[in-house]
């Protein structure tokens, strides 16, 4: 007998069943309410017929199969052959472990979301949630900038939904603990406090406004949430520092809940763009512009047709507000003008010439 054509499927299953199958192979027809009527038509149509409980494979139907031989009284019967082509196929199959981390469920529908590093170049996702059940996962989406990544899993039953909190409240010695796999080690969790926040220059992701902590976060822990004491999610664990333990860093939730939201419906971010080049206000160059301050960021290239030269900037002007708002650090107006509609119009304040002047500028969209 056969077994490199077509399998019916009569019962709900864990999709991670008709995924196997068909990776070695198989063509499966998934029909979880078949009735028995429709099944006495089918069956002789199929080499296997997976069911459960619900549906009964009787007598009459077995007669109907395309593998029942009423002559073959030998050994090899047909569940024979069935298992043994399973055991040959399925159980044999070896599948290599290339990365270990930990998520978040976002929404009760089977959104979950984790650090991109996690899934980067990854053929397949298994997810395994903490009632031991496991789905393979979809990538909808990532965020490179913000090392982000949105999945979904296909799931008929509605997931706990967890307690978002809110990252701008938090404060510096504020108790947390994170829980994720370090090591492969499922459900781990650890303890500390929270050391600082708005944590940046750090060279682990272009977007930093990283909380800071000293619970221990190894590796595995990436993606796994960042917790206060309420039971609230306050961040997504990222990264450890590599200049020694007990400094640990976790994406805010608010910043990490606006990306994955994006990633989930567009399977992309959309930030805002100027189209210019720029660098920080060093103490050299504040003197050589005269300026008593290091606020602001220095204008040294400018693309053309962008948003900044439609506006009316120039290189060499130095940004000392973006919508009201003063830079304090490259990072900072970088992180503003991202966070910025695309299409909003807005003032920015720059020095030309030792003299103030406000310029007009419509945001564009930041190219990917």
């Amino acid at each position: 007998m056969s077994l490199n054509q077509s399998v019916l499927v009569c019962d709900r299953v864990n999709p991670t069943l008709n995924e196997i199958l068909e990776k070695n192979g198989l063509k499966v027809t998934y029909e979880p309410e078949i009735t028995p009527e429709q099944l006495a038509e089918k069956i002789g149509n199929f080499q296997v017929v997976v069911v459960r409980s619900r549906t009964k494979l009787v007598k009459e139907l077995i007669e109907k199969s395309s593998w029942y031989d009423p002559h073959n009284h030998g050994s090899e019967t047909w569940y024979t052959t069935i298992r043994n082509w399973f055991v040959q196929n399925l159980r044999s199959r070896k599948y290599a472990i290339e990365n270990v981390g930990s998520g978040i469920i976002l929404e009760s529908n089977g959104y979950i979301l984790t650090n991109y590093h996690v899934i980067e170049k990854l053929d397949r996702i298994l997810i395994k949630l903490s009632d031991g059940s496991e789905y393979f996962a979809k990538v909808l989406g990532y965020d490179t900038y913000t090392d982000l990544a949105a999945l979904k899993i296909s799931t008929l039953r509605r997931l706990p939904e967890p307690e978002f909190g809110q990252s701008k409240d938090l404060r510096v010695g504020e108790w947390v603990m994170a829980i994720g796999n370090p090591y492969g080690l499922e459900g781990t969790v650890t303890v500390g406090v929270v050391s600082g926040t708005g944590r940046t220059d750090l060279g682990i992701s272009h977007f930093e406004n990283f909380i800071q902590t000293d619970a221990s976060i190894n590796p595995g822990n990436s993606g796994g949430p960042l917790i206060n004491l309420d039971g609230e999610i306050i961040g997504i664990n990222t990264a450890v520092a590599a200049i020694g333990s007990g400094v640990g860093f976790a994406i805010p939730v608010d910043m990490a809940l606006k990306v994955g939201d994006q990633l989930i419906h567009k399977g992309s971010v959309d930030r805002g763009w100027l189209g210019i080049g720029i660098q920080g206000l060093t103490p050299e160059l504040a003197y050589n512009f005269s300026l008593n301050t290091q606020d602001g960021v220095l204008v040294n290239s400018i693309e053309n047709k962008t948003p900044a030269q439609l506006g009316g900037m120039l290189r060499g002007d130095i940004i000392i507000q973006f919508d009201g708002k003063v830079i304090s650090s490259l990072k900072y107006f970088q992180k503003l003008v991202a966070d910025t509609a695309i299409g909003k119009v807005v003032p920015v304040k720059i020095l030309r010439d030792g003299q103030e002047k406000t310029l007009q500028i419509k945001i564009g969209k930041m190219r990917s």
